[in-house]
């Protein structure tokens, strides 16, 4: 009896030694064929399009080509308005009439003793009135506000029967045949200006349209911001505008330096070398193939021939890690993988040129 109770207890220490085996066996099978699928997989690179845009950004607000802020020159009743806000007047056209009884008068009386002087008088005495006469005629004049320029009222607000001081303003006058408008440039990019140069607005009240300017000058001499920023104030213009668009309308836009510029952009490690000329294999086809390029920040290259964008790439090498951080950083770029977007220059930064 105590032999066969020796007989089971060591049959079944030897199934459990068997099972145990068995498991290493099955775990040691799955690990090599793990390692063997680890060994042959393949990093993907896809070759991407980016846009490089060499420009200045700027924003401001756009102004009439020319404005005049009416106002009378001295004080007085209005005696007549001659137009209202909307109207097209010409230059010289007289807006509004102030009561120049006094001065019609004053000025009929210098007449009449000038006639009398021509008559009797010294040529010396003659030749002040002349001059006195000029500044009779001046304060007629001043009695009437004109217009200074072709142009539209934007606004009006005087009546018959009011009362004005000297410089009271009762409207604008503006010419909008185009828009100016003055942006700040700042100093380490004004030397990339260029009179003519395109530029391209954004308008909040045209939203999804861009509206095309041109760079127009620069004066000589820079300013400091209250930013404590030295700047440029260049002036630039819009020729052609919707009626959307109007005078004091807010706006953001790009001076274009060059042209927009396609790039295709892909990792350095797709590309290998033989014997200093480059190839890709794609991964598709495994096709083998010649191509030119150029670096592109630190770890991306830019492809001038032999691709045309969008192919996937089978890597020729692996980025160097060392570490701990061997795993945590090598992430193999897959097909369709995030990277940098928006025109941002891998590795440091697209180099934009950007209005302060």
């Amino acid at each position: 009896m105590e032999r066969k109770r020796k007989k089971r207890s060591f049959f079944k220490v030897f199934f459990i030694l068997i099972f145990i085996l068995g498991l290493i066996g099955g775990g040691l099978f799955a690990a090599r064929k793990f390692l063997a699928e680890k060994k042959t997989e393949k990093t993907i690179y896809v070759v991407s399009k980016e846009i490089y845009e060499n420009v200045i950004e700027i924003s401001g607000t756009v102004e009439a080509a020319q404005k005049q802020t009416l106002q009378a020159l001295s004080s007085g009743t209005v005696m007549a308005v001659y137009v209202k806000a909307g109207d097209k007047v010409k230059k010289d056209d007289v807006i509004l009439q102030l009561d120049d009884t006094d001065q019609v008068y004053n000025l009929a009386k210098h007449d009449f003793s000038m006639a009398t002087t021509r008559i009797s008088g010294a040529a010396k005495e003659l030749k002040l009135m002349e001059t006195e006469r000029l500044a009779l005629l001046r304060k007629v004049s001043d009695r009437k506000v004109s217009a200074t320029f072709d142009g539209v009222i934007a606004a009006l607000d005087v009546a018959v029967g009011d009362s004005l001081e000297a410089k009271d303003s009762v409207g604008t006058l503006v010419n909008i045949d185009y828009l100016t408008a003055e942006v700040e440039v700042a100093e380490t990019d004004v030397s990339k200006l260029v009179v003519g140069q395109p530029v391209d607005f954004t308008f909040s009240a045209y939203k999804d349209k861009t509206v095309k300017g041109y760079v127009v000058g620069w004066p000589a001499i820079g300013e400091v911001t209250s930013r404590g920023a030295t700047v440029v104030k260049a002036k630039i213009r819009i020729d052609e505008f919707p009626e959307e668009i109007l005078p004091n309308f807010s706006f953001t836009g790009k001076i274009q330096i060059s042209p927009p510029e396609e790039n295709l952009i892909v990792s350095r490690y797709a590309i290998g070398y033989d014997n200093g000329a480059a190839f890709v294999v794609l991964a598709k086809t495994n096709e083998r193939r010649a191509v030119t390029v150029k670096n592109y920040g630190k770890d991306y290259v830019k492809v001038l021939s032999g691709l045309e964008g969008g192919e996937a790439l089978i890597a020729q090498s692996e980025p160097p890690v060392s570490g701990w951080n061997r795993n945590r950083g090598a992430m193999p770029m897959g097909a369709g993988a995030a990277r940098p977007q928006g025109g941002a220059m891998p590795g440091g930064g697209m180099p934009r040129m950007l209005g302060k």
